[in-house]
């Protein structure tokens, strides 16, 4: 906490009449604007529509201030106060559609910004009129590092003791990968994972290190942006990709402490550019499997928001729950959807007001600037595309191209599908379905034996190496549908990129 109440002293300090906080944790930021009014021996107050102005520090001010129920009343309450103080205003955002209301909090924060009285504006949701953003600062209520979490379990535990006894069976291996687990989620979520672990059995135990990654789980799906997918217990097996698969291993402890020890600073992510079909999303989820760490998926369709300024602030969200996660994998898939009006033109541009140019913006400073151990993983279909920012030497640690699978990776592909579905390689004739594959990619081939066995199954009989020949035979592969497009994308990664096989 004392980082973050060295901040809010320098915003008072500095004459901010307005802070804004967003964020859901709003008890935690309540007591930090608290501890840094303490520190300044300034008197702090909150409202809240159902509480209405009260003192809280120094406590034991007395009651309710009257005529401050509304915002309007605790408005021009503050404007004939010239006391220096501090005042929190609990959801009070949602109350500015009247014109009444934003004109006195103007007038308020041109009066405030003339000395040390502040008015810090909490709220989950919601933003500032326009006509406030030349009188306000934003700040942003990082969540907790490892050490922060590790006090906010000790403190819920020693809270949750105090009402019975509760048994602690959590080995040291648990117990950190249960303290990772908690790694992006805010302080109240942290207490409350930790409490549901306790009281539902009276203890803490091996079994309690899901619980975090499920509530994890259920809050980035419940933001909409991202997506978290704990790395399988087993690999995802590949066909092909041998180059990719070889730099990978390289810097599988690369994100490791060990690792910075030694040196080294965490690699940035690749670029995997490719013909639809062949392995790339495969190879995202491989990463996160092989280097045993959490993957979240960004959905880059749900970015965008109608509200102005919303489109960014998802994307600040993801990137601030990616650097508390980390170490972690970052899963940008299709990332030309979501950026593609950054790189074509001016025309472009006017037509969303700027809006692909700034989220782009934004994501080129993370890439440059955050220090966190998050490894990025983009993957793209039309090169065309991106905007050449993107493409910069730096930006990527590599760009790699995904080409459609040669004969041995096209082999290990249909073993490993054969397999897959409970049947015995040896009993094909994997030449022949190599032959009659070529130019496929290993998601039309695939397909291919799953159509094979929708066809077996329906004559009620086993599947045959005539099934799946029958089904190659039958399907024009995208090679040949869009020949053009995909010779075109060779020709442009020639030299350019490195070969994933």
């Amino acid at each position: 906490m004392g980082d973050l109440v060295e901040d809010l002293k320098t915003l008072i300090r500095t004459r901010h009449a307005v802070v804004t906080i967003r964020t859901p944790d709003e008890a935690y930021a309540a007591r930090v604007i608290r501890e840094a009014g303490k520190e300044m021996q300034l008197l702090v107050m909150e409202w809240s529509v159902s509480e209405g102005l009260v003192r809280v520090e120094p406590p034991g001010g007395g009651g309710k201030i009257g005529g401050t129920e509304s915002l309007l009343g605790v408005l021009k309450y503050l404007r004939h106060n010239d006391a220096i103080h501090l005042y929190v205003l609990k959801d009070a955002i949602c109350h500015l559609t009247n014109p009444v209301v934003q004109r006195l909090l103007r007038e308020v924060a041109m009066e405030f910004s003339k000395d040390n009285r502040t008015i810090f504006m909490i709220d989950a949701e919601g933003r500032l009129p326009d006509s406030m953003s030349a009188l306000s600062v934003q700040y942003d209520l990082p969540l907790p590092d490892e050490k922060e979490i590790l006090q906010h379990v000790r403190s819920t535990i020693r809270e949750l003791t105090r009402y019975g006894k509760l048994e602690m069976e959590m080995s040291q291996a648990d117990t950190e990968q249960f303290l990772a687990n908690l790694r992006g989620l805010t302080r109240m979520e942290i207490s409350q994972v930790v409490a549901e672990a306790l009281l539902s059995d009276e203890k803490l135990d091996s079994d309690d290190v899901a619980k975090a990654i499920d509530l994890k789980r259920r809050r980035l799906r419940q933001s909409g942006v991202l997506d978290y997918v704990p790395p399988p217990e087993t690999l995802p097996e590949v066909g092909g990709m041998e180059h990719l698969r070889n730099w990978l291993q390289q810097r599988r402890r690369a994100l490791t402490d060990e690792a910075r020890q030694f040196g080294l600073e965490p690699p940035k992510g690749i670029l995997m550019l490719g013909v639809q079909g062949c392995g790339k999303s495969l190879m995202a989820r491989f990463v996160a499997a092989d280097w045993k760490m959490p993957l979240l998926r960004m959905d880059v369709g749900s970015l965008y928001d109608k509200f102005v300024g919303e489109t960014e602030r998802h994307l600040r969200q993801s990137f601030k729950i990616a650097d508390a996660m980390a170490p972690c994998v970052l899963w940008i898939d299709e990332i030309e959807k979501a950026f593609a009006s950054a790189g074509a033109g001016a025309d472009a541009a006017r037509s969303d007001g700027g809006l692909s140019q700034r989220i782009f913006g934004q994501l080129l400073t993370w890439m440059q600037d955050h220090g966190e151990a998050v490894f990025l993983v983009a993957t793209a279909n039309d090169v065309s595309a991106l905007p050449p920012e993107l493409m910069r030497k730096g930006r990527f640690d590599e760009i790699f191209f995904v080409d459609l699978p040669g004969d041995d990776a096209r082999r290990s592909i249909f073993k490993i599908h054969l397999i897959k579905r409970k049947r015995d390689p040896a009993n094909f004739d994997l030449d022949a379905l190599l032959a009659a594959a070529d130019g496929f990619s290993g998601a039309e081939i695939e397909q291919a034996i799953v159509s094979a066995m929708y066809a077996a199954f329906a004559d009620r009989r086993e599947l045959t190496n005539e099934d799946i020949l029958s089904e190659l035979t039958a399907t024009s592969p995208l090679s040949v549908v869009m020949a053009e497009k995909v010779d075109t994308l060779r020709a442009w990664a020639q030299g350019r990129c490195v070969k994933a096989d």
